[in-house]
């Protein structure tokens, strides 16, 4: 398109946002506005996609961060051929694949967008996996807003992206000057702009965003550049074009009030067509496969009952078996692989390994990035340190991403460090999440046997490891399906209570069995290493079986092993007489075994709790 085109199709994107905001009765038109000369440059002239084969390993990508801003992205895709005005004007309505922020419901959108900061640190995810796997010459555009520039998030991925010379990433930065309640901390200065990012080692180029020529220019120069990112700060006017709401503060996330003669402003509704440039032939990454077209089993590490093995241990050992046997399997840490065991995969497999440094946001954007391009990534972590990252798990569930967490040193079982480094909120925080997996094994075999399973799971997945030392309890041949739970010890009808523990308090509940078969209280013991889902009808049948039920967990008691206990008994079956068992007060340092007894969570409590539920379960 020579340039008045290109104005043109600015121009029609203008009008095809307002007429969808204007159809939903809702929405950002005016965000939409202020972009639309940028996304006519980049669909027309630079942008590289196969609409037909989105998977296409060549298709460059478009994040739009700023997902408020949907009818801009869904305007171009009109502009494609990609939908057609029917489906446009079903913008934010019961049904539609265009939502009110995008998301994967469209072949065309790889991550869901809309919480501010996270397009650029996915973006960065995706470049990595171009750069340093596919080694296919695919670019990743990155649309933002100004206002999220004010996002930590951000500049974590400013700094990650410089770190790793991602020459095939560009951001633009769309400067409309207005964010939702009114200016930004920067307004229209540039300059701003241009020393933060310059300082942390990005090509910037400034330019007038409804300067087609300029932007045309600007792309250009963004694909020449080399060993660097470039960010495009394109300075524009919010609600461009229509005299009623140009530049104008209050108008932010509403339609029009008067559409009609905004539209006759802009020149009135267009059908101009882009023939988007289709993408170079590429191979990309070839999955391993074996002869039956499913991935190969790995040869994971072996542990003998009655060795003393950490999880965090046997997670690292099965990281390496399973990327030794997987060319698909990834792994990313935050400067913490020494104490979760990741190094040994980094050690073994060193082109497939990411360090994020102390910057958990963008380790698991990253993951989410990476995944898009057909990666199974483990970003592993100290649980605690996982809370930072919490809004990026949640909008990976709405991204439909497939990722793996791992949280170690989980509890007051790490000692000595204190509350700082105690993840006692991660089993709620993850199993809120929609759609996930909660894992948390008690021994090594139990450990490796759930890391390679996961790799073939959907959603978001947790596994929590320990930091210390734990007997091995199972072969290296038991199995653990997900979803189900092992009945460690028993003596049939004759247990009186059950007691249900995971990962540091298994051990801890098979002493007190111990102790309390000495009392002639024979109790059944119950690993549920599955806390989402959980085993529902082994939970049921020792509660008939026992009439009582303890759960004892290194966590506080919301939203933990307790309370995924209790909802298995929500839908109408018959509730035992129950007890909990958590970590109720604030800890501080102390050594494990003192932490376990201050947090009442150790073999005493058990065996006190389990007397206590008995002696009430037979007074009349």
């Amino acid at each position: 398109m020579h340039h008045e085109q290109l104005a043109t199709l600015g121009q029609q994107l203008r009008v095809d946002a307002v007429r969808a905001a204007d159809a939903a009765g809702s929405g950002h038109p005016t965000s939409s506005m202020s972009a639309a000369d940028i996304a006519a440059v980049l669909l027309a002239h630079h942008l590289k996609f196969d609409f037909d084969h989105p998977e296409h390993p060549g298709n460059d990508r478009f994040v739009v961060s700023k997902g408020h801003a949907s009818p801009l992205l869904y305007a171009m895709y009109k502009a494609a051929g990609a939908v057609d005005d029917d489906e446009l004007l079903t913008f934010r309505k019961l049904g539609s694949r265009l939502e009110g922020h995008p998301t994967p419901r469209l072949p065309w959108v790889d991550v869901a967008t809309g919480s501010l900061g996270q397009g650029l640190p996915v973006g960065v995810g995706i470049a990595l996996a171009g750069k340093r796997l596919d080694e296919v010459p695919y670019r990743v555009y990155v649309l933002s807003g100004d206002s999220e520039m004010a996002e930590g998030s951000v500049w974590e991925a400013v700094e990650h992206a410089a770190y790793n010379h991602l020459d095939n990433l560009t951001l633009i930065v769309d400067v409309n000057r207005l964010g939702q309640r009114g200016p930004t901390r920067h307004g229209h200065d540039l300059a701003a702009y241009e020393r933060r990012l310059h300082a942390f080692g990005w090509h910037t180029i400034e330019v007038d965003g409804h300067d087609v020529q300029a932007l045309d220019r600007a792309f250009a120069e963004a694909r020449s550049t080399i060993r660097q990112p470039t960010v495009i700060l394109a300075a524009t006017r919010k609600g461009r074009g229509a005299t009623a709401v140009e530049d104008l503060e209050g108008f932010h996330g509403k339609p029009l009030k008067d559409p009609e003669a905004a539209i006759a402003e802009l020149g009135g509704p267009r059908s101009l067509h882009v023939d988007v440039q289709k993408p170079a032939a590429a191979t990309g990454r070839k999955a391993t496969l074996n002869s039956d077209g499913e991935p190969p089993e790995p040869q994971l590490p072996r542990f003998d009952i009655g060795d003393t093995v950490a999880t965090r241990t046997a997670f690292g050992h099965a990281l390496e078996a399973l990327g030794s046997a997987r060319a698909d399997v990834v792994a990313l840490d935050a400067e913490v692989g020494d104490s979760t065991r990741s190094e040994f995969f980094a050690k073994a497999h060193p082109d497939r390994y990411f360090e994020c440094y102390i910057a958990e946001q963008q380790l698991v954007a990253a993951a989410v990035g990476l995944q898009t391009r057909g990666y199974v990534p483990y970003a592993s972590t100290f649980a605690a340190f996982l809370s930072r990252a919490y809004d990026f798990v949640r909008m990976a569930a709405v991204s439909r991403a497939g990722i793996n967490l791992v949280g170690s040193h989980a509890g007051v079982a790490i000692g000595q460090d204190g509350p700082s480094q105690m993840g006692l909120e991660d089993l709620a925080m993850f199993r809120s999440v929609h759609d996930s997996t909660v894992l948390y094994p008690c021994d090594a075999n139990q450990t490796a046997r759930l890391v390679a399973t996961m790799a073939d799971l959907k959603g978001v997945r947790y596994l929590r490891t320990s930091r210390a030392d734990m007997p091995v309890l199972y072969g290296p041949d038991e199995t653990f399906p997900v979803g189900g739970s092992k009945v460690l010890r028993t003596h049939g009808d004759d247990d009186r209570a059950t007691v249900v523990a995971a990962g540091v308090t298994v051990h801890e509940a098979l002493k007190a069995a111990d102790l309390l078969d000495e009392q002639g209280i024979p109790v059944r013991v119950i690993d549920l290493y599955s806390l989402k889902p959980v085993d529902t009808d082994t939970l049921a049948d020792a509660a008939a079986a026992t009439g009582c039920l303890l759960t004892v967990e290194d966590h506080h008691p919301e939203g933990g092993l307790g309370d995924a206990v209790a909802e298995a008994f929500s839908d109408g079956r018959p509730a035992p007489r129950t007890a909990r068992l958590a970590v109720r007060d604030m800890p501080a340092s102390a050594t494990p075994e003192e932490q376990l007894r201050k947090a009442g969570i150790d073999a005493e409590a058990i065996v006190a709790a389990v007397q206590l539920l008995v002696e009430r379960a037979v007074t009349p």
